[in-house]
């Protein structure tokens, strides 16, 4: 099973490294690593350019943003199985791509999550947020509860068949995504409870400067799913309060 990885990235000198390196460092072999850079100003493409014979597609154009460069990553994706990493993230281990293989060979997932830590940015081995994928149902979803977006792995004719990333949407895109994919209930859905990544907060989810934009992006984005936007969003923010608890308790 060819496992593609996709990292979009501008302007990330400080932690584009520890990205690639988690990627290479995997036990997987079979990987195809794709990066779709932004044309960055500052030195990313050269740390990049270090590992240029190790990855397997470099593309470095203007994009209207993330998910026109994901995007573009997808459609040259030759993997039976597509995942992201972002530019600011990293895998829990060494043998996360391993694992995740292996579970969806023994179940025939479609599409797989799991769990994932978001952490300090400037020391990574601080806890933030504790995110425990949990089990799926639909009628979680339809009450905003979504798994970590960096933790799922799809099939690639199964993204192909539902559609790629909305880029409309400048930061809900993802969540448009999942709830696209999974409130049907009508594709095998795999939780693999164990950590495969590491986040690095202030990304753009997380940034409190966008958080309005981020508001009225899925206040549309649930309205174009059937739900009502308000009551999905607050029940969506209710479901990361054990997040919070969790990585409180793991920092005692």
């Amino acid at each position: 099973m060819k496992v593609s990885i996709i990292t979009s990235c501008y302007n990330r000198v400080k932690t584009i490294r520890g990205a690639i390196e988690s990627v290479l460092s995997q036990d997987y072999k079979d990987i195809e690593y794709i990066i779709v850079d932004a044309v960055s100003e500052d030195g990313t493409m050269d740390i990049v350019n270090e590992y240029r014979n190790q990855i397997t597609r470099i593309i470095s154009e203007p994009d209207r943003g993330m998910y026109e460069a994901i995007n573009k990553g997808i459609r040259m994706a030759q993997g039976d199985v597509i995942g992201l990493m972002h530019s600011d993230d990293f895998f829990y281990d060494n043998h996360v791509v391993s694992r995740i293989v292996e579970k969806m060979k023994e179940t025939g997932a479609d599409f797989l999550y799991g769990n994932g830590l978001f952490v300090d940015s400037g020391d990574t081995e601080k806890v933030v947020r504790n995110w425990i994928g949990g089990s799926y149902r639909t009628w979680k979803v339809r009450h905003g509860w979504l798994p970590l977006h960096p933790t799922c792995y799809i099939r690639r004719e199964v993204i192909h068949k539902r559609g790629l990333y909305n880029e409309t949407y400048k930061i809900a895109a993802d969540s448009d995504l999942l709830f696209r994919y999974l409130l049907g209930g009508d594709i095998t859905v795999v939780y693999l409870d164990e950590y495969i990544v590491r986040m690095r907060m202030g990304g753009m989810s997380t940034d409190r400067a966008r958080r309005k934009h981020m508001w009225n992006e899925d206040v549309r984005m649930y309205r174009s799913h059937g739900l009502n936007p308000v009551i999905t969003k607050l029940e969506k923010m209710a479901w990361k309060v054990p997040q919070f608890v969790r990585a409180r308790l793991k920092m005692i």
